[in-house]
């Protein structure tokens, strides 16, 4: 395991207008002045968080997926972000982690949201996946499985960052606030948090507040309100320590979550 540049996106999202979000993504990733890892985006970074599904939907060779490869390639490190994709005649809220030589991991997110059409317009996912960079383990979740501690729970130690996309509303901040630094204490693992910034189109404002926190719940960055492009630099002498001090994830309960 070495040492890992991680570069959120905390972005501005034009609402339901995919060629002005690529193009204003494009253009805030050119001043990046420093290598990374993986350049991490918000959910449903192409359209924001929309349920125009027939509008803003694509297909698994559409143009957003065309554009996280070549930037993948382009910066050499893993793009991640989410977009509605179709596949016949579902419609998933999929996070891609696409890596520079092309090839992709895929995550349908789990949880719907009730407060929106999202349950009755998408199909839910129901596999976790666990991907691997430079030496560590990553379980990449979308947004309103924050909610849910068992989905996120570090069963056998499978993961040490777990990262979450998301389009959180000001109006529930303080809640993205508290679970966020849960998470990674009762996981013992980083988590590493992208939320947007903004009003989307149905007037709803989203006032950021990604953050990274360490295994022993501290604040390693946290961004309000502004749209930020920020690298950072996460250890792993960190999580060791935490885990070798406080064996917790040992006593934890194993269980399987029937789907």
């Amino acid at each position: 395991m070495e040492a890992l540049k991680v570069t959120t996106f905390q972005a501005y999202l034009f609402w339901e207008n995919t060629e002005k979000n690529l193009s204003n993504l494009s253009l805030r990733l050119s001043s990046l002045r420093t290598s990374t890892d993986i350049i991490i985006l918000p959910e449903m970074f192409n359209t924001g968080y929309t349920m125009n599904v027939e509008k803003c939907a694509e297909e698994m060779h559409g143009i957003t997926m065309q554009w996280m490869k070549s930037h993948a390639k382009r910066y050499d490190c893993v793009v991640v972000g989410s977009l509605i994709i179709k596949e016949k005649s579902n419609y998933y809220n999929r996070l891609i982690w696409m890596r520079p030589d092309g090839t992709f991991e895929q995550y349908d997110k789990r949880h719907l949201f009730t407060l929106t059409e999202e349950k009755t317009l998408f199909t839910a996912g129901t596999e976790q996946i666990t991907v691997e960079l430079k030496g560590w383990k990553i379980r990449p979740l979308i947004c309103y499985d924050l909610r849910f501690p068992v989905w996120s729970r570090n069963v056998d130690t499978e993961y040490d960052i777990l990262l979450y996309i998301a389009s959180w509303p000001d109006s529930r901040i303080e809640h993205w606030q508290k679970l966020i630094p849960a998470r990674a204490i009762e996981n013992q693992s980083f988590v590493i948090a992208v939320n947007r910034v903004g009003y989307d189109g149905n007037e709803i404002y989203h006032s950021g507040g990604s953050m990274c926190i360490s295994p022993a719940g501290e604040v390693i960055y946290y961004k309000p309100e502004n749209e930020d492009l920020y690298t950072f630099t996460i250890y792993p002498k960190d999580l060791i320590a935490n885990r070798e001090e406080f064996a917790f994830l040992a006593d934890a309960e194993k269980f399987k979550i029937i789907k």
